[in-house]
């Protein structure tokens, strides 16, 4: 998608990159998932060698946290070496999983202390979220594997996407407060991905705090200003540095091309620090520490609405 000629305006530091490491999925999230991922997907062009380097620059450039995503992140080969590799390089991980399955090894992962994880759950009746997810046992599996990490001392986020009427969204939000889950939040599927009603989606889609101190990172090596703002990008890190990209004038176009008006909370005062981005993206349906979804004001502070980020499945 081309974009439009708009007068570019100082991009903000970045502080937060998303690493989309692979396209691979066990589960088939027809309705909404944002990357089209799938068990048949594969990792993309980008090597793990291609990865670290791109780590090893988003240091360099002073970015705070990196998050892991995919598709699954865990299938990827090089998972757990490209996360040590940015912990030593001194960044904090965010790792969004479906929690499917978790290896031995990822739970001793996780418990590191600038590693958090996210997830996504749809409902706290198991027939209704695996018709989601098109993966039988995956409620179970995933409701498991959050009840170990709580479990574990692990900082866990979960994020319920609420996509049609009568869902179970508010019941699933309950039930992981009751087990204990410090971050839940329900928020509206975006019409971007599979979730799209048209062939190139509209940038009214998104949250409107996209390329402000975060970018994303795709498996072709494009960047884009968020994993849900694929559909526009600007350069590449094969080809070219994140440096260059960002110092670029099409990255500041692109920036400045995203309405700022979205979302649940002022959109200038919305840091993408690690904690400010969920697993699904858009407005907080439920009570959420006092946030007014219904109200763009200072009622809805960066710390309350935590609604950026991308519709994971």
């Amino acid at each position: 998608m081309s974009i439009p000629t708009v007068a570019p305006a100082i991009p903000a530091p970045m502080a937060f990159l998303e690493l989309e490491i692979t396209s691979r999925c066990q589960l088939t999230c027809a309705s909404h998932c944002y990357a089209e991922a799938g068990p048949t997907k594969g990792h993309g062009t980008m090597t793990g060698e291609d990865w670290r380097r791109v780590i090893d620059q988003a240091a360099d450039l002073g970015v705070k946290t990196v998050q892991c995503i995919g598709g699954e992140p865990t299938l990827h080969p090089e998972f757990t070496e490209l996360v040590w590799h940015a912990l030593n390089a001194g960044l904090g991980v965010q790792v969004f999983s479906n929690l499917y399955r978790v290896r031995a090894e990822h739970w001793e992962l996780y418990g590191h202390p600038r590693v958090t994880l996210g997830t996504s759950y749809y409902s706290d009746d198991p027939e209704e979220h695996d018709s989601i997810t098109g993966r039988k046992g995956s409620h179970d599996s995933t409701r498991a594997n959050i009840v170990e990490a709580v479990r574990r001392g692990i900082h866990v986020k979960v994020g319920i996407i609420h996509m049609r009427d009568g869902q179970r969204s508010e019941e699933a939000r309950a039930e992981m407060a009751a087990l204990g889950v410090g971050r839940v939040h329900v928020d509206r599927v975006r019409g971007v991905g599979n979730a799209a009603k048209t062939l190139i989606p509209s940038t009214s889609e998104l949250c409107g705090r996209c390329a402000l101190g975060k970018a994303a990172i795709l498996p072709d090596g494009k960047v884009a200003p968020c994993v849900l703002g694929r559909f526009l990008t600007a350069g590449d890190v094969k080809s070219g540095s994140l440096a260059d990209v960002f110092a670029g004038q099409q990255w500041a176009q692109l920036a400045a091309s995203i309405p700022r008006h979205h979302g649940s909370c002022v959109p200038d005062t919305c840091t993408p620090k690690e904690d400010s981005c969920q697993p699904s993206p858009g407005v907080t349906l439920g009570v959420s520490r006092g946030c007014n979804p219904d109200n763009d004001s200072e009622d809805c502070s960066p710390a309350e609405t935590e609604a950026c980020g991308p519709a994971y499945d």
